[in-house]
């Protein structure tokens, strides 16, 4: 019996691995592949436990947010020994360090790779450092990969443009798939108030203090409002939120914050609509997710919420970086009526059914591998039929139950 065809995933964390990654993993086990995941490891090193005992190998040297030279060297060298020990067939890489220096190591190796850039980064919003350093890495570390995915047309047109990658390489992909099982829509308890929430981390590049602005000046239009905050701190992220600055913030009482969760359904569930006033993203993960539970969305103008969210259909647009504009969508979609907000809503599930559902896009990345042309022969056999021989259980492994749904 030939062995199964195998394919190695990094990330730049077990993080990325379970809120990204983990139904890839699930998938391409079904599809008869045999799969290796190499992430520096954190919390979530608990997918493991529901992800059919996929092996782990740990990494050392990805620092998520470093900027030491020495340590990116080093990290080439471990992943090339890693590379070179496991001998998988094909590699791929999610995150800006695995997407060009897991692709330089796979290269050194003679390893195929294929890419998927997730999102631009803190540096992509500061352009001298993005041009000058990063740029050239891109275009050496893509030079030999088989295919680089893009979540949005504007991220595939500037690489391709800037001559990084060959526009022949350049696929375009609609995210990394949600499970519209388990974000599925959800009844609203009846209350008195009307409630907004940022759901992500606290990162000023994500627009947390111009929706805190925002709250504000709502707030003071009509106490019935709520703006809400569910997310953790990214102390290693130099557009990291400062604790001093949060507790500013709650002391207020413009926004009410609540931690970080693992599970954000809850508070989808209570919120009226999702607000995101994000600076840049690859596809929004977090917009993709409300609009699987019938939510609309407030966002901003630009690639990554404008691949998702048409104005005036399925939510609002603001101008990033922009306090009045964000208050003024906000206060829009505060003033529709109730029937006016749920067809808004029934047009994003309908939106992320036909479009960003994880079978889908695991479909799209699977025709991509099985057309690679670097797997053994034997995986045309073993995939000749894709996954629906699994279909039933496939469909059993998206479900999952829901927590006790108690008020926060």
């Amino acid at each position: 019996m030939p062995a199964k065809p195998h394919i190695a995933i990094v990330t730049n964390s077990t993080w990325t691995v379970y809120n990204f990654c983990l139904h890839f993993i699930k998938r391409f086990r079904l599809a008869g592949y045999r799969v290796t995941v190499i992430a520096p490891v954190d919390e979530y090193i608990q997918y493991l436990h529901n992800s059919y005992f996929v092996k782990h190998i740990p990494l050392r040297y990805l620092k998520h947010h470093g900027t030491n030279p020495l340590m990116d060297v080093l990290l080439v060298r471990e992943l090339f020994g890693i590379y070179r020990r496991e001998k998988p067939d094909l590699i791929l890489h999610f995150g800006i360090k695995p997407n060009i220096y897991g692709s330089l190591a796979a290269r050194f190796g003679r390893i195929p790779a294929i890419s998927t850039v997730m999102g631009l980064g803190y540096t992509f919003l500061h352009p001298r450092f993005f041009k000058h350093i990063v740029w050239p890495l891109y275009r050496l570390a893509f030079r030999q990969n088989k295919a680089v995915v893009f979540l949005n047309k504007a991220d595939r047109k500037l690489f391709v443009s800037q001559r990084l990658l060959r526009k022949e390489q350049a696929v375009l992909i609609r995210g990394t798939g949600v499970n519209t099982n388990y974000f599925r829509p959800l009844s609203r308890p009846s209350v008195d108030r009307f409630v907004f929430v940022y759901i992500g981390r606290l990162l000023y590049d994500k627009g947390i203090a111009e929706y805190v602005q925002a709250a504000r000046k709502l707030r003071a239009l009509s106490p019935r409002i709520e703006c809400w905050i569910v997310g953790d701190f990214s102390y290693a992220n130099q557009a990291a939120v400062s604790r001093e600055e949060l507790l500013e913030w709650v002391a207020e009482k413009s926004v009410r914050y609540f931690g970080s969760a693992r599970d954000v359904r809850p508070y989808l569930k209570r919120a009226d609509a999702l607000v995101l006033p994000s600076y840049r993203e690859g596809l929004s993960r977090v917009i993709t997710e409300a609009m699987s539970m019938e939510k609309p969305v407030v966002t901003t103008q630009v690639p990554g919420c404008v691949d998702a969210i048409e104005d005036g259909v399925n939510g609002f647009l603001a101008k990033a970086r922009d306090v009045e504009s964000l208050a003024e969508a906000m206060y829009r979609m505060y003033l529709l009526s109730e029937e006016e907000r749920r067809a808004m809503g029934l047009r994003n599930r309908k939106k992320v059914l036909q479009l960003f559902d994880e079978k889908i896009i695991f479909e799209k990345y699977l025709e991509l591998v099985r057309h690679s042309g670097c797997l053994p022969k034997a995986v045309d056999a073993v995939n000749s039929s894709k996954t629906k021989p699994h279909a039933k259980i496939s469909a059993r492994l998206d479900l999952c139950d829901l927590p006790n749904d108690t008020e926060t």
